[in-house]
């Protein structure tokens, strides 16, 4: 195609945008403006920065700080089922996995995903990180599953948080010679990525990497300041982590 019909093109798309705006009428998840499903002032805020965070000894890449814009649409695409909001997200969260993959050789490592709980499921009707993933055309290898049930995550702090987290997971069978980059959607404490490669190691597998969309940066409240139960982590009733997960690199999928 030439390139000078290109702009006529994108003209043509916004047009077809607000024909469609009328007809069934939306808000951007990420500020409310009408006729949009996220803006190009919110997807300009949705643009990837991939770059690592520490939490304890695990070491994650993330595209996102989950605050402002990319902490509503996240939370509009997972709790308020907007999953029109969903394409910036995964382009975002496969930014962050592409750079956690680097220059590993293709075909060498599998993704593995949080499981959800089955009401999570069943109040959705998807699996937000998988449901992104998919739209990079990544297929995540299902080898974890709930191994029991826990205490709601909201209020704990990291000690607290690990604690409840370990043991949370288990391996569907032994994942000997198999080695995975693990992906979750929004990082706080790090106790549920730490359950997951727990998992994953005390089955025989290893971890390559981890990636999430966004991490939450740690906040301490006052009253609490210098000990070391501080950070609070996002929550919900239904998912294993809590509510708040997308890529396109060379890799092996389930």
């Amino acid at each position: 195609m030439r390139l000078l019909d290109r702009p006529l093109l994108a003209a043509a798309r916004r047009a077809g945008l607000d024909a469609i705006g009328l007809l069934l009428p939306v808000t951007c998840a990420g500020c409310g403006a009408p006729d949009r499903s996220v803006c190009p002032s919110c997807a300009a805020a949705l643009r990837p920065s991939p770059r690592t965070v520490a939490r304890g000894d695990l070491r994650v890449w993330t595209a996102l700080e989950y605050a402002g814009v990319a902490a509503a649409v996240i939370r509009a695409y997972k709790d308020d089922l907007r999953t029109d909001a969903a394409a910036p997200l995964a382009h975002a969260l496969g930014a962050a996995v592409g750079a956690a993959l680097g220059e590993r050789r293709a075909g060498s490592v599998e993704v593995c995903t949080v499981p959800s709980t089955p009401a999570a499921r069943r109040r959705r009707g998807y699996a937000p990180v998988d449901a992104m993933l998919s739209r990079c055309g990544i297929r995540p290898s299902p080898v974890l599953r709930l191994a029991r049930e826990r205490r709601d995550q909201a209020g704990l702090g990291v000690e607290a948080r690990l604690a409840n987290a370990e043991g949370g997971l288990e391996a569907r069978s032994r994942l000997v010679g198999r080695r995975f980059l693990l992906v979750d959607d929004v990082l706080t404490t790090g106790a549920t990525l730490a359950e997951t490669r727990r998992a994953v190691l005390a089955a025989g597998g290893a971890v390559a990497a981890l990636a999430v969309l966004a991490e939450t940066p740690l906040r301490r409240s006052g009253h609490m300041a210098g000990t070391r139960e501080t950070h609070r982590d996002i929550h919900g009733p239904d998912d294993y982590g809590g509510r708040t997960g997308v890529v396109d690199p060379p890799f092996r999928s389930g």
